[in-house]
């Protein structure tokens, strides 16, 4: 099904690893496609729990735009985004789910934008960001200029989006560009330790969240509050509410399926 990148799913974690190596995973219209696909089957399997991105080998997470192809491509460069790349943020940020960026590597020009649309990014220490996009006279895109600001402020965002200097994990942790940075021989164990949080977690109650939050920097506190309202009460009444709330009762571990 997949010609592009490795999709499996096991034990409700559903992983996508971008699997181009001779180009450090460079997104081309075929990659995109495909990992819009799997985000959104794995937003459709209601076995999935938790979603997992990362970049096959140890060298890269995605190297960004494939410019070979796009210079090749007859499209305009604002085609190229809303067919293409607006399909696969937006998967991503939709999907009622946690996605997890494993950040096995270097992560440029669109590369760092598909890491900055997960709602986590767990990095090996080695690995870097960089939105090199000034580097060819260009300004960051795929939703970096939405991410960016809302992680690390505007001065900071200004500095990396109009320099495109490369951010290492340390460093990126510091300014809150990512969550985590570890060495790279713990970082399938930082990973695991996540994965098997959200794999129990009560995951309706999380997608909401998401949801929720995602509306954050557009509303006011009443439209908030609205929001709230709506989506507490529906969380209420779910199947995990009742289990957390007599578990809680009971003083026993909960048994969250999600529902």
């Amino acid at each position: 099904m997949y010609q592009n990148l490795i999709y499996e799913t096991t034990r409700g974690v559903a992983r996508i690893t971008l699997n181009r190596p001779q180009v450090y995973h460079a997104l081309n219209p075929e990659l995109i496609v495909e990992i819009t696909q799997a985000v959104l089957v794995a937003h459709a399997d209601d076995t999935v729990r938790v979603v997992v991105i990362t970049g096959s080998g140890d060298k890269a997470f995605c190297s960004g735009a494939d410019l070979k192809e796009a210079l090749e491509s007859k499209k305009t460069a604002a085609e190229t985004l809303e067919e293409y790349y607006e399909p696969m943020i937006n998967a991503i940020r939709e999907i009622p789910k946690p996605v997890i960026c494993r950040l096995n590597g270097l992560a440029v020009g669109a590369g760092c934008s598909l890491a900055l649309a997960c709602d986590m990014i767990i990095a090996s220490e080695d690995a870097y960001l960089s939105l090199l996009f000034v580097q060819i006279g260009l300004m960051p895109d795929a939703g970096a200029t939405f991410f960016l600001p809302r992680r690390v402020g505007m001065a900071l965002a200004f500095e990396l989006a109009s320099t495109g200097r490369k951010v290492f994990a340390a460093e990126a942790m510091q300014m809150g560009l990512i969550n985590k940075s570890v060495p790279a021989t713990e970082l399938d164990n930082e990973i695991d330790k996540l994965v098997n949080y959200y794999q129990s977690a009560p995951t309706l109650a999380i997608g909401t969240m998401k949801k929720v939050l995602n509306q954050s920097f557009q509303s006011d506190l009443a439209r908030m509050q609205e929001f709230e309202r709506i989506n507490q009460d529906i969380l209420f009444e779910s199947d995990d509410a009742r289990e957390g709330i007599s578990s809680f009762l009971q003083k026993k571990k909960p048994d969250f399926q999600g529902k």
